[in-house]
């Protein structure tokens, strides 16, 4: 099996998407673990919200990508998707002992390995359920160390009414407009925007900067690309297999 591969990082840091997805299977145990006992600043992963008001770590809308059956997760009762085996990636076998995580074995593994969440909200969630969320990290008394992320940014100024000032947060994109970058200014939003886009309009670092924005970039697995990325003197960059 293939290792991480390193690059000249300096004082980047380094997000590891989905967990270690270039190792593991995507948004499981095993790959929050493989970006635990490596040297990631943080561990990123998604999450809907179920029918039945629980939390689960998975990308997709629908399970068939990853796992051995395909169902809708927002519409799946938790307790169901719990028992759906995921398959393994490098052979792609369907296998017993890997199975959907909820947000709590993610954030209890984070704080274990003393790794950031950057932790995604995947859909609209509505206040209710965003609250929920923060209530949940806030159990596990981590609350300090999240960053959430997501590319609807009502979730996020919902977020920042709710967790205040020191929430931080980073609007995924690809595109920007000024009117958009001055809305973020506003609420002290930062950046999460797809590399490609900043590598083609390397003028929107001298935006964010002038907004005091720290930029983050999805999701870089070349080093060439990524040394292009610390040239820039972006913050953070996600990625699968980078470290």
């Amino acid at each position: 099996m293939a290792d991480t591969v390193k690059f000249d990082k300096g004082n980047i840091r380094m997000v590891a998407h989905r967990g270690v997805s270039g190792l593991e299977t995507e948004n499981t145990c095993l790959s929050f673990v493989a970006a635990g006992s490596r040297s990631y600043f943080g561990i990123e992963t998604d999450i809907h919200v179920t029918p039945d008001g629980g939390f689960a770590v998975i990308h997709d809308n629908m399970t068939g990508r990853v796992a051995e059956v395909n169902v809708d997760v927002e519409k799946t009762p938790l307790t169901e998707l719990l028992n759906i085996r995921l398959k393994d990636r490098e052979d792609g076998a369907v296998r017993n002992d890997i199975r959907i995580p909820v947000l709590d074995d993610y954030v209890k593994i984070c704080k274990r390995y003393g790794k950031v969440c950057v932790l995604e909200i995947k859909s609209p969630f509505g206040r209710d359920n965003l609250k929920k969320v923060l209530e949940a990290v806030s159990s596990r008394d981590y609350a300090a160390n999240v960053i959430y992320i997501s590319f609807h940014l009502e979730n996020l100024l919902i977020l920042r009414d709710l967790a205040g000032e020191g929430a931080k947060l980073q609007f995924l994109c690809g595109e920007l407009n000024d009117d958009l970058i001055d809305v973020l200014v506003k609420n002290r939003i930062d950046i999460d925007i797809h590399y490609p886009t900043l590598l083609a309009h390397p003028e929107y670092m001298e935006k964010f900067r002038k907004g005091g924005l720290e930029v983050n970039c999805w999701t870089c697995d070349d080093p060439k690309d990524a040394l292009k990325l610390k040239a820039l003197g972006v913050d953070y960059i996600t990625s699968n297999i980078l470290e």
